[in-house]
């Protein structure tokens, strides 16, 4: 009886002790997501895994939408890591402007980047498109399906050729080259395919209604295709779910009408920046992450709340919601309410 009441305290000493630990455990976890701006596996990867600058060096990324936004910030970055490029996207004049300032800021040489024309639209050239990678350089490592567009406007003001024309470019454009790429990188063992998705591709939003489909139907295709090449261990899948991030996306983005411009794209300077959001990309590759989230807060939230509490999701984005239409209504960036000064790095 004894020996159990001197047993008793120290058990109980014992269990303070794991539960103060598990208290501050979650107190600086709680911290950590305050102020994270990627997901936990992502930013673990940044902070502890394997650096870009040793994984990406050498390799042969090709690179579509590379003409502006995270697309020309991905291809200067790799270009000071040391990678062989491939940048595609309609604009010929933009690319090779891109490849000199890629060049001014490395020490790559004209051979190693490639201007490759490419219309996402067009998928009757994409068999000839990566032929003409493979001529160059005997290889595609990396193929990074970032082009596309997004749209600004309400579905009942929205014509059905919007609806078209954003699932012809963001979906069946890029499977259409994913298609093509992806059996030669079989054929050699490894290779990897990440897709630039949105946050817009896991959770629905206003204004968006085209465009969050055709990034719902990246995801699932994705998603179901990662399975099919689990067979081929070297084969990455990844998914790319950014938040709002400073680029031309919202100034390029559909309206109602299929040829009118947006009028008015308002201020971005409160979105992520373009640099961060690549970097994290970059870490992402480089660890063979299979989805990143990258947001500053509130999306970030936004993301794990749609993951596993989407009941309290749908009561949450009814009232953002309601507020984002009310901003493009008065001619505001629609993500405007949700910040209170310009995002830094």
């Amino acid at each position: 009886m004894c020996e159990l009441d001197g047993l008793l305290p120290m058990d109980m000493s014992i269990g303070c002790i794991l539960l103060m630990v598990a208290t501050v455990y979650a107190v600086v976890q709680m911290s950590r997501f305050i102020f994270a701006d990627a997901d936990f596996t992502l930013l673990w990867a940044t902070s502890f895994g394997k650096k870009p600058e040793a994984q990406l060096k050498g390799r042969v990324v090709w690179i579509t939408g590379a003409s502006s936004g995270i697309g020309e910030e991905l291809a200067y970055q790799l270009a000071q890591i040391g990678t062989q490029l491939v940048l595609s996207a309609r604009r010929e004049n933009e690319l090779e402007r891109v490849k000199r300032e890629c060049l001014g800021r490395s020490r790559l040489h004209e051979e190693n980047i490639l201007v490759l024309p490419l219309d996402l639209l067009d998928r009757k050239t994409h068999e000839a498109k990566t032929a003409a990678v493979l001529e160059h350089f005997g290889k595609i490592d990396v193929l990074i399906n970032n082009g596309g567009r997004s749209q600004r406007s309400l579905c009942l003001e929205t014509n059905m050729e919007v609806y078209e024309a954003l699932m012809e470019l963001n979906f069946l454009g890029t499977v259409s080259l994913t298609k093509q790429v992806l059996p030669h990188m079989i054929q050699k063992g490894t290779g990897t395919v990440t897709t630039v998705s949105s946050v817009a591709g896991i959770a629905g939003a206003p204004l968006l209604t085209g465009y969050s489909a055709s990034k719902h139907a990246l995801q699932g295709f994705f998603n179901s295709l990662r399975i099919e090449v689990a067979d081929y261990p070297g084969i990455t899948i990844s998914t790319i779910c950014p938040g709002p991030v400073q680029s031309q996306i919202v100034q390029n983005a559909f309206t109602e009408k299929l040829n009118k411009p947006l009028s008015q794209a308002g201020d971005q300077q409160h979105k992520m920046t373009t640099a961060r959001c690549v970097r994290l990309i970059l870490c992402g590759l480089a660890n063979h992450v299979k989805e990143m989230w990258i947001g500053h807060q509130p999306f970030l939230l936004f993301f794990y709340v749609w993951q596993y509490t989407p009941t309290l999701a749908w009561f949450v984005t009814s009232i953002l919601g309601k507020k984002r239409i009310q901003n493009f209504k008065a001619g505001l960036d629609a993500d405007a309410a949700y910040f209170t000064k310009p995002k830094v790095p």
